[in-house]
């Protein structure tokens, strides 16, 4: 036994070991969905053909997911789109949420009430206190045909607010950054955070915030060359999310641009990790004490994320070690029987809010970092 398992205290153990049986129970449920003629996609009713199990008869648990092969990209790239829409579902609004895409045909997520439900979860762990409700939101992130700008706006809402929007395309940026065209970018970066400035200067007493920790610190910059703060504009709380989220970071947000931890400079972040694919994991509450270590807990049983061997994706690694981040998702409206992230770090353990594995030092998988351009993430 490791010493990160002998740390774990029997009342987690056992919660732990609650919130797998859970999640053994959930998996069957969703595994019946998306296979059953009555109920199921036309995709995954379509693959159920070149299986060599039956998964409505051989998956009894969540480890029989393992035998699915992985997800792959490709299948989200090109339509119909339809053919991911449960039929259990016929005849609902539906959504369509693209990622990549800045080259070649983006990945395209078929949503229906999914990012709603993600986000309303997600509100639960947020501390009133920080995210008054009620309160006004500013949503600084990508817009146009993305999941997180509708999600934060109906986070918003969710919370008895009003969520004010910029306009940023990411693929643009991505564009710049490849064509190595870095006087554009900085003047594309500074239209976006003059939008932010403008909505927040505005007197519409904007108290939360969703933004990407680069436009988090631009928009800190921008203020303070206005002689003024996040403090002093009104914001309270904020939530923020990518690949830039280190603990160094962190550290210079807290320090640098929040006036200190929370009880000192009256703003708390909290991060987050997340995808089209996922939905939303919540990360530990950080502290100086901790060394600003950021560890995400996926949102069980509707998501859950391994962090797997390098060799061998169906093998997780010991509590500590190193490894590639495998995604499942489980909802009754889209079914992933494992798909490897572009993304690597390290087990965590669980913990009592959390009573199932964490994924920390969350950043590019290292055979495909040089090819990753990160953006306004």
């Amino acid at each position: 036994m490791s010493s990160a398992e002998s740390a774990i205290s029997d009342e987690v153990a056992k919660s732990a070991a609650e919130a797998l049986d859970r999640l053994n129970e959930h998996t069957l449920k969703t595994v019946h969905w998306h296979f059953s003629e009555e109920t199921g996609s036309p995709f995954w009713l379509g693959k159920k053909a070149e299986l060599d199990f039956d998964p409505l008869k051989d998956v009894k648990s969540f480890a029989d997911l393992k035998k699915f092969p992985h997800f792959e990209d490709e299948w989200l790239r090109g339509g119909p789109i339809d053919r991911w829409v449960p039929k259990g579902h016929a005849g609902k609004p539906t959504y369509v949420f693209e990622t990549g895409g800045t080259t070649g045909i983006p990945k395209s997520r078929m949503v229906i009430e999914d990012h709603w439900k993600d986000y309303e979860l997600f509100s639960d762990t947020l501390p009133d206190e920080h995210f008054p409700r009620g309160s006004n939101w500013l949503m600084l992130g990508p817009s146009g045909p993305r999941r997180l700008r509708l999600a934060v706006e109906h986070l918003a809402q969710h919370r008895g607010g009003i969520c004010f929007c910029i306009d940023l395309d990411p693929r643009w940026v991505v564009k710049l950054i490849k064509k190595g065209w870095m006087e554009h970018l900085e003047e594309y970066k500074k239209h976006c955070i003059d939008q932010a400035v403008t909505v927040l200067t505005a007197g519409h007493d904007i108290k939360c915030m969703f933004a990407t920790p680069k436009l988090l610190e631009s928009l800190g910059e921008a203020l303070e060359d206005r002689g003024t703060s996040l403090q002093e504009v009104g914001i309270k709380g904020i939530f923020s999310g990518g690949t830039e989220f280190t603990p160094q970071w962190t550290r210079f947000c807290v320090e640098e641009l929040l006036g200190g931890p929370v009880e000192e400079g009256g703003v708390y972040m909290t991060p987050t990790y997340g995808n089209t694919l996922m939905g939303l994991a919540c990360s530990k509450p950080i502290s100086a004490a901790d060394g600003y270590k950021i560890s995400y807990y996926a949102p069980q049983p509707r998501a859950v994320t391994e962090v797997v061997q390098f060799e061998d994706y169906n093998q997780v690694v010991g509590y500590g070690e190193t490894g590639r981040v495998k995604l499942y998702t489980l909802t009754d409206e889209f079914f992933v029987p494992g798909f490897m992230e572009r993304d690597e770090g390290e087990r965590e353990a669980p913990f009592d809010k959390f009573p199932w594995d964490g994924v920390s030092g969350v950043r590019p998988f290292h055979e495909l970092a040089s090819a990753t351009t990160v953006g306004v993430y």
